[in-house]
Order: structure tokens, then C-alpha cells, then sequence
């Protein structure tokens, strides 16, 4: 869990020279830094897709690419679940809830966003397992850098939501690490891709909401993420039915 409290701890730092900055700086600034915040993380979703999906063929001397149809059925049937189940409307309300209590706007946004931005991608899933099999944390803690300065530029715009995204940091990043023994040999090859390009997408979908153009609601994708196992699990099935 080692490498999971310094990304904690680098969340919250982050989080409170953001909350120094946001002081500090007229609307104008921060709606910039908004806008470009959301080009950056929209660029780190678009290139995690572009990464897991690519394969270059030296022989041929050509690019294929490969998921297109599981990523599609991933965030179909992800937003399906999702708006039936009501997540961002449950997490909303959470963090509206929240936001009357510290009289603090923009929480539940900021809370979302930066929750989903830290937990998703092969950093998490593979930096949670290396430290959970005792093999070190330097992949964390090279996520904990990029947190790090991610957390202050995001709380300059969003407020105090964004180091509370901590406590997701700890139990869902603390929860694959304490499970890296039992996920080792799952969470392994073709489905890590398939994981991480339908994380980065939901990344993606985040840098899009910062303009403000769409209204994507990022928390009902979450569920996109079990269709890569359930697809996985279903392909052995398939082998005894023929």
C-alpha cells in the first residue's frame, strides 16, 4: 500500500496549492486554465486509446488497429447500466449534499472528474499490482508526480472537490493492491489493453465536459469497464457451444 499513500498524499498537496492559486487568480485565468486543462487530459485520453488499439507491423510496413467493436459495446452498454442505475445523478447528489456542508460550489464536479481522471488508465492497474506483489512502487510513483500537478491545476478550477478524490484514490487504487495477488494472472495481456482503451476513453470524455460544449455524464460510463471482463470471460464459453 506503500506506493498508494504517497498518490493519496500527492493528491491532497496538489489539492491545497490549487486551493492556494484559485485564491489568487481572476476568472479569466482560471477559465483558461480550465480550457486548457481540458485539451491536455483530452490529448492523454485520445493517445491511451490510440496506444491500446494501434499495432505497427514492422514486416509489412503498415498500422492496424484492433477493438473498435468492444470499445463501441463497452460505453453502449456502459451508459445503459449507468443511466438506469443513476450513478452521476446518486454521486451528484452526494456531492450536493456535501457542498451545503462546506458551502463549497463545483464539488461535485471537481470530485468526478478528478476521481475518474486518477483511477483510470494501465498507471493505476499496473503500478496497484506491482506494489501489491511487493515488486516496488516506482510505477506509482511516477503517477503520483503526474497527480500531483494535475491536482493543483484542476482544484485552481473546480475548488476543494478535487482533493477529496482522495479517498477514491485510496479505495479503489488501495483496493487492486491489496487484490494484486488474486488479479495477477487476470488482469494480464489482451484484457489489460482492452481495460485501459476503454478507461482512457471515459478520460477522454472528461477533457471534452471542460469545454463545456456537451454535457457527457462521465460517472454513468463507469460500468463500461466490467463489459472488457465480461467479454473475456464469455470467449472460453463460446469454444464449448461449438
Amino acid at each position: 500500500m506503500t506506493g498508494t499513500i504517497i498518490n493519496v498524499i500527492a493528491v491532497l498537496a496538489g489539492g491545497f496549492v490549487g486551493l492556494g492559486i484559485k485564491k489568487g487568480l481572476p476568472e479569466r485565468i482560471n477559465q483558461a486554465v480550465t480550457y486548457m486543462l481540458g485539451l491536455s487530459t483530452g490529448i492523454i485520453g485520445l493517445n491511451g486509446i490510440l496506444s491500446t488499439m494501434l499495432r505497427v507491423d514492422p514486416a509489412a510496413g503498415r498500422v492496424s488497429s484492433s477493438g473498435e467493436l468492444l470499445l463501441l459495446g463497452s460505453l453502449a452498454l456502459g451508459t445503459l447500466v449507468g443511466e438506469l442505475l443513476h450513478i452521476e445523478e446518486g454521486l451528484n447528489g452526494v456531492g450536493d449534499l456535501i457542498e451545503k456542508r462546506l458551502r463549497a460550489g463545483n464539488f461535485s464536479k471537481g470530485f468526478i472528474s478528478a476521481s475518474v481522471l486518477f483511477c483510470a488508465g494501465a498507471m493505476t492497474i499496473m503500478g496497484s499490482i506491482q506494489d501489491g506483489l511487493g515488486q516496488g512502487y516506482t510505477i506509482l510513483l511516477t503517477k503520483s508526480s503526474l497527480d500531483f500537478i494535475a491536482a493543483i491545476i484542476l482544484t485552481s478550477s473546480l475548488g476543494v472537490g478535487v482533493p477529496c478524490s482522495a479517498l477514491t484514490v485510496l479505495v479503489y487504487q488501495g483496493g487492486l493492491t491489496l487484490l494484486a495477488g488474486t488479479l495477477r494472472d487476470v488482469l494480464a495481456g489482451a484484457l489489460l489493453d482492452q481495460l485501459c482503451m476503454v478507461g482512457y476513453a471515459i478520460v477522454l470524455c472528461i477533457g471534452i465536459n471542460f469545454f463545456g460544449v456537451v454535457k457527457i455524464k462521465t460517472a454513468n460510463l463507469l460500468p463500461a469497464l466490467l463489459v472488457p471482463v465480461l467479454y473475456n470471460l464469455l470467449i472460453p464459453l463460446k469454444t464449448l457451444w461449438i
